[in-house]
């Protein structure tokens, strides 16, 4: 067993998560793709694979516990993050990635392909002009926009008693302020991370 695959395991253990060969093996596959295309691609700041486990991997799946409903969408994925991780444990929810990069959208499809995800599509649109045919449980974001233009950007994207989960570094509280929905702010302890992780809940939305 090789050093990252170690530490995906370790992590994957601290956060109750099931280690099994397949899911452990695609996992690493996924960052290996990333390494590969980012050559040409640029799709991440970050190089080392050790990072990638804990920056990309284990802070994609620490969300598992609060996904809701059976229908996802993932606004500004960039190289499919956090969803392919979340996808590669829920294989009953559907996944729709959408990101305005065509680049990171070619290689997201790609990823897709090899690691042979049935329950992800990904679509290249800018999100105000993604119309779906069926709305969705859930909108995910991570580090795409401040809280209050996330909510008007992606409001004609969730059901009716769907959520948005917004995944944050520190507590943004100049933003949860000015959103005008309900917010639950939950803590998320990511693994060899020392950095402050927080995910926030909006529900209510539609009035």
């Amino acid at each position: 067993m090789n050093s990252e695959e170690k530490l995906l395991r370790d992590g994957l253990t601290a956060l109750n998560l099931p280690t099994d060969d397949d899911k452990v093996a695609k996992l690493l596959a996924f960052i290996t793709l990333i390494e590969k295309w980012n050559k040409a691609y640029n799709l991440t700041a970050i190089r080392r694979r050790d990072e990638m486990v804990n920056l990309h991997l284990l802070d994609s799946v620490a969300i598992l516990p609060h996904l809701e409903g059976k229908r996802m969408v993932d606004v500004g994925t960039g190289a499919g993050l956090p969803s392919i991780p979340l996808a590669i444990y829920r294989p009953d929810i559907q996944f729709q990635l959408i990101d305005s990069n065509a680049k990171k959208t070619r290689f997201v499809q790609q990823a897709i392909l090899e690691l042979k995800l049935p329950n992800v599509k990904v679509t290249h649109s800018r999100v105000e002009d993604f119309q779906p045919e069926q709305l969705f449980d859930t909108v995910l974001t991570r580090a795409f926009a401040s809280l209050p233009e996330i909510v008007e950007l992606t409001q004609h994207l969730i059901s009716e008693n769907g959520i948005l989960l917004c995944m944050k570094g520190q507590t943004p509280a100049e933003e949860l302020a000015a959103v005008n929905a309900e917010t639950t702010l939950i803590s998320i302890n990511v693994p060899h991370l020392e950095a402050a992780r927080c995910l926030v809940k909006i529900t209510h939305l539609k009035s």
